[in-house]
């Protein structure tokens, strides 16, 4: 099997394009856009935490989505983190995922059970951390917008003291395909889903500051 990458600015504006949400999803899209704006307007910066129990599949990939389009769309002042209510590890299949979409994963302090990650991507010489820990961790700054990404009911996540606000958007948990013949193409649907509808909150924001309709 040979196995390409995609390049990264591909990717996403692909995932745009394909994107086929509903009018509820998209309002919600549109509402955590609104309040980056409003709490950009009103601090000139914005912290923004996506948070899932492990902190090892969705919450990574919304992350590293946000880090790719924060610079894509030239903002300044918006910072993008995650975190969990456990410890576990950055997924390797969420890694080799994000690994297809050319993101450069270094290894900057290896441990079996949770390595930490510098990524990167072609065209930036800045880099975020990637590794699992917990929602509150010293490396996330706050004040922060929470942005919940488990499937489960919103009422069953944790309660985020720190959180200006909290929006609950869910995605499907593509560790049901581990150790499948699906794995991959789970994993990186998945990906694109999230990649799609970042671009989506980010493109609204670049729209707002600049005063376009």
């Amino acid at each position: 099997m040979i196995k390409t990458t995609i390049e990264t600015k591909v990717f996403f504006e692909n995932a745009y394009n394909d994107l086929s949400i509903s009018d509820e999803r998209k309002s919600l899209l549109i509402s955590i856009a609104d309040k980056i704006y409003e709490e950009f307007e009103d601090r000139n910066k914005v912290n923004l935490n996506f948070i899932c129990t492990h902190n090892s599949r969705r919450s990574q990939l919304a992350q590293v989505w946000s880090f790719f389009a924060i610079e894509y769309f030239k903002l300044n002042n918006i910072n993008a983190f995650s975190g969990g209510t456990e410890v576990t590890a950055f997924h390797r299949n969420t890694v080799k995922s994000l690994q297809k979409t050319d993101f450069n994963f270094n290894v900057e302090d290896f441990s079996h059970q949770n390595p930490q990650y510098l990524i990167s991507f072609k065209g930036t010489k800045k880099t975020i951390k990637g590794f699992s820990k917990l929602y509150d961790n010293e490396n996330n700054e706050y004040p922060y917008l929470a942005i919940t990404t488990c499937d489960h009911a919103d009422e069953n996540c944790p309660f985020i003291p720190d959180a200006i606000e909290r929006f609950h958007l869910p995605y499907v948990d593509p560790k049901a395909a581990d150790n499948t013949e699906y794995q991959n193409e789970k994993y990186l649907e998945t990906s694109k889903q999230i990649a799609g509808e970042i671009y989506f909150i980010f493109d609204e924001v670049d729209k707002l500051l600049n005063n376009e309709e």
